[in-house]
């Protein structure tokens, strides 16, 4: 049997070195390294797009890939692509480094500097792993196959663009099709999602900082189930307890919420910190709202160069939307694309302050008027984003769905994959869910 192997490695000297020994081993068939995190998740998320069959049978992480740590790159991978064998080449590989390894989801621990035995091994051990697991995935239609959920999240250029309003919105609207959805609030000094749905809380994801395994239990007891069947993960009543919130807490977040809802809606604010900024790098998709002013647009393009800089997302990953557009305004969508240096949305939300209003006042966005503008331009983007019911597709009724157009393929806003058969985003080929009940019903 050959063994695909995909290595992640961040150092050339150390990827040339995994390349000679790995193009020693029988029936071994290494792919050229991937340089960092980022880039390791895309590939993997773009061969899961098509079938499990697709993904290698080994991924080997090394300890300085980054920009993600390693530890945490393992649990992504090994919580987004169950099918994969996750190996770890560190130079520590005592006991503590080995314990933890296990626990983040690597099938084998290899240590530096590289042993052909031992690696040969180990790779095979996680070869014959990954196997069985397929296996199994493969004997059941209605699992899952690839990464689980999609997760979009939504930031703005600026304050007071309108980014929680589109969040909520898009969420109503995946759940209008029947999938399980989940909108959390990572706008953690000054979220408003509890307000824009008119709910009392006393957990927030401030909860779920310091805990080493989110398990499904946990995230029940955080997650609070809405009227309109929307799982809400809320951001502190305390801003200060934001700060609790750090980079892992949020990883380890997404990552238990891909595996339980089917979409996952994240609203991070226009404030970069490093917890949005996780969110925003591990999602499928990153949606950055606009304001057809001057300065907004300004403040879009220095967001967009700054999480270039940071590494966080790319500019060609990210899609603009333009909210509160006018036909008479100088900025049209065209002009933001030639500017900020993103794709923008084919779908601009008008300016509708008068529709708004009631629903922003009273605290029940899921009572805006279906026949206003505002809310028919935001339902048609999500369905744009393959999230929701769009205006080109027919009534979805007696629980037929819709499957993401952007499942599996992290960054991938804008092209347009065409699957066939019907599903919910995430669901699998027979439109199950990811796994088991949703957190917060029950």
């Amino acid at each position: 049997m050959v063994t695909r192997i995909l290595p992640a490695v961040g150092d050339a000297d150390a990827a040339r070195s995994v390349t000679t020994l790995l193009s020693q081993l029988p029936d071994a068939e290494p792919a050229r390294p991937v340089a960092d995190s980022t880039l390791l998740l895309d590939t993997l998320a773009q061969l899961a797009g098509e079938s499990v069959a697709d993904l290698p049978e080994v991924v080997l992480v090394h300890e300085r890939v980054g920009p993600v740590p390693a530890l945490e790159l393992v649990r992504e991978v090994a919580l987004r692509f169950p099918a994969v064998g996750v190996v770890l080449l560190t130079a520590d590989a005592g006991p503590g480094v080995y314990s933890a390894a296990m626990d983040a989801g690597a099938r084998g621990v290899v240590g530096l500097p590289l042993s052909y035995d031992e690696l040969s091994a180990r790779l095979q051990a996680a070869a014959n792993w990954a196997t069985g697991m397929r296996r199994h995935l493969t004997a059941d239609p209605t699992l899952p196959a690839g990464s689980g959920g999609t997760v979009i999240t939504v930031s703005g250029a600026k304050g007071g663009v309108g980014t929680t309003t589109l969040a909520v919105q898009l969420a109503l609207a995946a759940r209008s099709v029947g999938t399980h959805v989940a909108l959390v609030d990572m706008d953690l000094q000054s979220g408003d999602v509890a307000s824009y749905l008119d709910v009392q809380f006393r957990r927030s994801i401030a909860d779920l900082a310091g805990i080493k395994d989110i398990s499904p239990r946990v995230l029940q007891d955080v997650v609070m189930h809405h009227e309109t069947g929307i799982g809400l993960l809320l951001a502190p009543g305390e801003g200060e307890r934001g700060e609790e919130v750090d980079e892992r807490t949020v990883r380890q977040v997404i990552g238990a919420l891909r595996s339980r809802y089917h979409v996952v809606i994240v609203d991070c604010g226009a404030q970069l910190t490093g917890a949005n900024a996780a969110a925003i790098e591990t999602a499928d998709g990153a949606v950055l709202v606009v304001t057809p002013d001057v300065v907004t647009v300004r403040a879009a393009k220095r967001t967009v160069r700054m999480w270039d800089r940071l590494q966080v997302r790319k500019a060609e990953d990210t899609l603009a939307v333009v909210n509160r557009h006018t036909r008479g305004t100088e900025i049209q969508p065209p002009l933001v694309q030639r500017i900020v240096g993103t794709q923008v949305a084919r779908t601009a939300v008008p300016a509708g302050f008068k529709e708004l209003q009631p629903a922003v006042d009273s605290g029940r966005m899921q009572d805006l008027d279906d026949r206003g503008t505002v809310k028919q331009a935001m339902w048609a983007l999500a369905g744009e984003l393959g999230l929701g019911q769009g205006p080109e597709d027919g009534p979805v009724g007696h629980g037929r769905s819709r499957r993401s157009k952007y499942r599996n393929d992290r960054g991938s806003i804008g092209v347009r994959r065409r699957r066939g058969g019907h599903g919910g985003a995430g669901r699998g080929r027979g439109g199950a869910p990811a796994a088991g009940r949703p957190a917060g019903e029950g």
